[in-house]
């Protein structure tokens, strides 16, 4: 090995490493028995976030306009509030919020079916957090779904 092959491994990081090594990680999901694309599949980390940021600005407009009637000091604890709200229980019910239906995403157990009220408050609350949410596990799970044994997938 060469010193380009040494500085090019440390700066793709362990994962690329293992892989040139060998080791197969399969893609996200299959050790969940999803496929790897199309309907079902585990919903990437971009349409995951973009799903979160449509929410909390629809979240922040009502806080603003309809809650504090103009007030942004006011506005964030009550977007929050009501983040925790719609999330709880719009994943509770349909297995999606308003966002992840836009973008075509659903909420489920690993094993297919619903979330109990219980695990879509666990898994909320842990998004609010947003630590466990930017942590993700080779699933491209965050923390908080897999503390919730819970997967998003495409619809």
């Amino acid at each position: 090995m060469d010193n380009r092959q040494a500085l090019g491994s440390w700066l793709s990081g362990p994962r690329a490493a293992a892989e040139d090594m060998g080791v197969d990680f399969g893609y996200p999901g299959q050790q969940l028995g999803l496929p790897r694309e199309g309907p079902g599949s585990v919903a990437r980390f971009g349409r995951r976030l973009a799903a979160v940021a449509l929410d909390w600005i629809g979240c922040q407009l009502i806080a603003y306009g309809l809650i504090t009637g103009g007030d942004l000091a006011a506005a964030g604890n009550w977007t929050l509030g009501l983040f925790v709200a719609l999330t709880v229980l719009t994943v509770g019910t349909v297995g999606f919020t308003p966002g992840k239906r836009i973008l075509g995403l659903r909420v489920i157990a690993e094993d297919g079916g619903r979330l109990g009220f219980g695990r879509v408050a666990l898994r909320t609350l842990l998004l609010a957090l947003v630590v466990p949410a930017v942590i993700w596990d080779r699933d491209g799970r965050g923390l908080h779904d897999r503390l919730a044994r819970a997967v998003q997938v495409r619809i």
